[in-house]
């Protein structure tokens, strides 16, 4: 699978494919622009991509995986606790298909503000 790049703002995020049909959506619907929304420990943003809940959707996920909500067809990267979270755990409002996973420093993501442009393109190998 191709890597992906991710940037928000200031933020650049290295993500690599996972083989789901997630995935390969998003792959053939790169490269695009949007823009950063923000929920507690949460930066989202509104996609072209149209997928459906996968088997192994989740809500409570780790830090690193990229999900798309098909509820809202948006990208979602959770860097902490959410206004659903329980403790510690990284839970999101409902099941999504995660995607990708990055081993990046998700710290940059607290600095997003609303409305910053995000890109995401594929790497050139």
């Amino acid at each position: 699978m191709k890597n992906i790049l991710l940037t928000i703002g200031k933020t650049r995020l290295e993500l690599k494919l996972l083989d789901t049909p997630t995935a390969q959506a998003v792959l053939q619907n790169l490269p695009f622009a949007s823009r950063a929304q923000l929920t507690a420990g949460e930066v989202y943003f509104e996609t072209p991509i149209q997928a459906t809940a996968e088997a192994d959707a989740k809500d409570v996920i780790e830090a690193g995986e990229i999900v798309f909500c098909c509820e809202g067809s948006s990208i979602a990267i959770a860097y902490g606790p959410t206004a659903v979270s329980e403790g510690d755990e990284i839970r999101l409002a409902f099941p999504c298909n995660i995607w990708a996973k990055t081993s990046g420093d998700l710290s940059g993501l607290k600095n997003v503000q609303a409305g910053d442009m995000v890109f995401i393109e594929v790497l050139p190998e």
